[in-house]
């Protein structure tokens, strides 16, 4: 639970921007053929994920797949 919480963090979720942008770079050229195509297209989840602020894998681990906003406390 508590991945799940931080990957909906400003730092995860740019994480995840960076990451998907690694895989697509390393399917388009490093890993070529189908696998390289795979691969970038794959690239794309995370990418998207992070931008919406969505985490696929927090129903899995007991979180929302989109956390809640934080609520101020009130005044006093």
């Amino acid at each position: 639970m508590r991945f799940a919480e931080w990957m909906a963090t400003p730092l995860g979720r740019i994480l995840r921007v960076v990451g998907g942008g690694v895989l697509i770079w390393l399917g388009l050229n490093v890993v070529h053929g189908v696998m390289g195509t795979v691969l970038a297209l794959f690239g794309i989840v995370p990418i998207t994920t992070g931008l919406l602020n969505l985490c696929l894998i927090g129903p899995l681990l007991g979180a929302p797949m989109r956390p809640s906003p934080k609520t101020p406390a009130p005044p006093g």
